[in-house]
């Protein structure tokens, strides 16, 4: 009897971690995933459509290649009328480009899909969230932040993403994150839950989420669709997607039921929309240029100067031809 009582409990002690980890993934939403193996029959994708330069491949979806004027897109098919969710996303961005690369991509939800454009390869003015992933190293403007930068916007329809400013006077909030050329798996979550936005990531190969920033009183209204788009400039880099798994979240006790969200205009509390464009100041010229500047007038006058010495020296010349 003791010995059938002490099996029982080392079953039970077998089993519990892996009905433990079932259960975190039992509210896992196939329709809003993509995982390998990608392809079902020829090029087509499960539940994605695609366009631009992407590419399937067996280990990665490649939005674009490390080639410049690039554009590629991954779109959802079926909108998501999830109240609270977790999107994890499996990325890698690499290329030849050591200190020179670019442009980026964006994770979308979104009201508007498969639409081309100049935000990292989609629409303009959208409604909607993203998530923009900038790798652009050499950034427009004087800002404090360094590249690769990841930030958030949030949009009704009536805001132009700034590419002159890379974003940031319309941005929610961003953090630097140093996401390019790894050997490792990288990682970036994006959570929507009772109306705050939590993005993290894992970059570091830990297997650890390390909050980028949070956001709250944040408004996504159900029905909207996720997707993923990048671009390549004058600069270049692969942008691969390898895997996206939404995760559907518990509602909170606070959070009505049978609240109908679909009609809910996207928008933030500390959003400060429209911000109006300021633009930089130049900066001041650095000391090497300065030098430069400066030998460059000397040469000028010195030139000047010996032009005006030969001009007299001549003018002298042919006053003295004269008196002879």
């Amino acid at each position: 009897m003791f010995k059938d009582i002490c099996k029982l409990l080392l079953l039970y002690l077998f089993i519990t971690p892996a009905t433990a980890e079932w259960n975190t993934l039992e509210y896992s939403r196939r329709e809003h995933s993509l995982t390998k193996p990608y392809q079902a029959s020829g090029m087509a994708l499960p539940y994605w459509d695609f366009l631009g330069s992407t590419i399937v491949t067996s280990n990665y979806v490649r939005l674009t290649p490390d080639l410049q004027s690039k554009s590629g897109a991954i779109w959802n098919t079926h909108p998501c009328h999830t109240r609270n969710w977790d999107l994890q996303v499996q990325f890698k961005v690499h290329g030849k480009g050591k200190d020179l690369f670019g442009d980026g991509f964006v994770i979308w939800y979104v009201k508007e899909r498969m639409q081309s454009g100049p935000v990292f390869g989609s629409k303009d003015y959208f409604n909607g969230l993203a998530i923009v992933m900038d790798t652009y190293s050499n950034h427009n403007g004087a800002h404090n932040h360094q590249h690769p930068y990841i930030s958030a916007m949030i949009n009704n329809g009536s805001l132009h993403y700034d590419h002159d400013r890379d974003g940031t006077h319309t941005q929610l909030a961003g953090c630097e994150a140093k996401f390019r050329n790894y050997n490792h798996d990288t990682y970036i979550s994006i959570v929507y839950k009772d109306d705050t936005l939590i993005v993290s990531t894992d970059l570091e190969g830990k297997n650890a989420w390390k909050e980028c920033f949070r956001v709250e009183n944040v408004l996504l209204p159900t029905g909207y669709f996720f997707g993923a788009s990048a671009t390549t400039g004058d600069l270049s880099d692969n942008h691969d997607i390898v895997a996206i798994k939404m995760y559907e979240l518990d509602l909170l006790e606070t959070q009505k039921k049978d609240e109908d969200r679909s009609q809910i205009v996207p928008s933030a509390q500390t959003f400060d929309a429209p911000r109006t464009r300021i633009e930089d100041t130049k900066p001041a010229m650095s000391a090497v240029m300065t030098f430069l500047w400066m030998m460059f007038i000397a040469l000028v006058l010195i030139v000047l100067v010996v032009l005006g010495i030969m001009w007299y020296q001549k003018r002298q010349e042919n006053s003295r031809k004269r008196l002879y």
